[in-house]
């Protein structure tokens, strides 16, 4: 098995040219983001890609954006996904990467919401990966695992970030068999490192996060000792620490503590080393 990389469009404050230089300086193997929705802009990005051979995972946000309206009904969402796979197919993507679906809906309207979402995987033929995130469907762990019970065919982007914050705990580590049931559906990994108080460590090179990252990191291999088992040939992942309140700042300069790029430069190292460690051949 295979582990590529995607940088994420994300947090990147230059234009589409500049992140390519970046993905391929660093060795990533594309791009993850969302589709231009000028028609112009998209033929001039799937000719970049192109180009360069990169890959391109397509970000879909549903609902009004990052942080859904509270107000958009799931017709709302299903629509604005609707919209963002016809815009992405074009480029040809590895699968549609979603947040989508809101925390305050009852079960059983998520589970009529993801039952549709399976339907517009099965009408576009493409995969779509459902990402756990704060104030979607997914924001919190056992409510994702009774989604996922009720809707087999789901498939995640695995972000355990998020719990960390909305559980207040490095909370995969509760739950062994909740941990394999997220591995098990797991189709793409979002590798940023949450803590207790927050959905991003700092800096996950300093000492005092060693903790998350070395949690986060076995999570992660429990994810591809499982593709491995199933008999995977490639396993996706983007390092994704961001901008946004994600990022801590300093008071009143607003310094950044980190570079947004070296961090996630060095995760992707990291998981390189991380994923190459476990592929080993038993005599290697």
């Amino acid at each position: 098995m295979e582990l590529k990389l995607f940088k994420p469009l994300w947090g990147h404050p230059g234009t589409l040219g500049e992140a390519v230089d970046q993905a391929l300086a660093a060795g990533f193997n594309g791009i993850e983001g969302p589709v231009p929705e000028e028609a112009g802009e998209r033929a001039a990005f799937k000719a970049l890609l192109h180009s360069h051979n990169l890959k391109l995972i397509a970000e879909v946000t549903t609902g009004g954006g990052y942080v859904p309206r509270p107000t958009a009904a799931p017709e709302s969402h299903l629509a604005d996904l609707r919209r963002g796979i016809e815009r992405s197919l074009a480029l040809s993507p590895l699968f549609i990467n979603t947040q989508t679906g809101l925390d305050a809906w009852d079960l059983s309207i998520q589970i009529r919401f993801f039952e549709q979402v399976i339907r517009l995987e099965d009408e576009y033929g493409i995969t779509i990966s459902v990402e756990t995130h704060r104030s979607r469907s997914t924001f919190h762990p056992w409510i994702t695992r009774d989604i996922l019970r009720a809707v087999p065919r789901l498939q995640v982007t695995c972000d355990f970030s998020h719990w960390c914050c909305v559980t207040e705990r490095l909370v995969m580590d509760d739950d062994p068999e909740l941990l394999q049931t997220m591995a098990d559906r797991c189709h793409h990994v979002h590798a940023r490192v949450g803590y207790d108080q927050g959905p991003q460590v700092p800096d996950p090179r300093a000492p005092e996060y060693g903790l998350a990252v070395a949690r986060h990191r076995a999570w992660w291999e429990v994810i591809w000792e499982t593709q491995r088992r199933a008999g995977w040939a490639l396993s996706t992942m983007t390092p994704e620490f961001g901008t946004d309140g994600y990022l801590h700042l300093e008071p009143f300069t607003q310094k950044p503590v980190a570079d947004l790029w070296e961090v996630n430069t060095w995760i992707g190292r990291q998981a390189r080393q991380w994923f190459a460690g476990i592929h080993q051949p038993p005599d290697a």
